[in-house]
């Protein structure tokens, strides 16, 4: 198999699911300086090969799949690994796990009932993933550096409420769209 430059940026997602064990091990380990070096990699490699694909057209199905799937994968796992060590609240990743149950879960149910459909991340689900980074980031800081604990707090709680925002946005617009697909099959099938 021959890589091609349109394969870039699905090569830095899989890089991006690479660092996950080591940025965990890390975590778990108590080394946050190579914890954070590695999930700043990772995050910025979110936006590299989103770049990328946009400016220079290399979008593909695949990137569609591995590019969430590596943003959630890194996501979870380290907030996972920071709630284990103690250094972000459980509820913060019942919040995670809850908003990320509803969009698999509502996506399952509009693929089975509707049909298929692309996903297209909004404004609002793109800077709740851009404050979970910004706070994975903070906290991990934190460990190294004498940030205010205001201000973890402050980002803990708008990472919070971008969550919240960021599910109910799926849920109205995937629910109007299942609305409308619903009632224009059924104004098809009267004809």
């Amino acid at each position: 198999m021959k890589l091609k430059l349109k394969d870039i940026p699905n090569l830095i997602c899989v890089l991006r699911i690479i660092l996950i064990f080591p940025v965990v091990t890390l975590i778990l380990n108590g080394n946050y300086v190579f914890a954070l070096i590695l999930f700043v990699i990772a995050g910025l490699s979110d936006g590299l090969d989103g770049f990328l694909a946009k400016h220079f057209h290399w979008q593909s199905r695949l990137g569609s799949i591995l590019d969430p799937l590596a943003d959630k994968l890194l996501l979870v796992s380290a907030y996972i690994a920071m709630t284990y060590v103690g250094l972000i609240p459980i509820w913060l990743v019942v919040a995670v796990f809850g908003r990320d149950i509803i969009i698999v879960a509502g996506g399952y149910a509009y693929h089975k009932l509707i049909g298929e459909f692309e996903m297209a991340p909004s404004f609002i689900s793109k800077f709740n993933t851009f404050m979970q980074i910004l706070m994975i980031t903070g906290v991990l800081s934190q460990q190294l550096t004498e940030i205010p604990l205001h201000i973890i707090d402050w980002m803990v709680m708008a990472t919070l409420v971008t969550i919240i925002l960021s599910g109910m946005d799926y849920v109205i617009v995937w629910g109007r769209r299942a609305v409308t697909a619903y009632a224009n099959n059924k104004s098809n099938v009267k004809r």
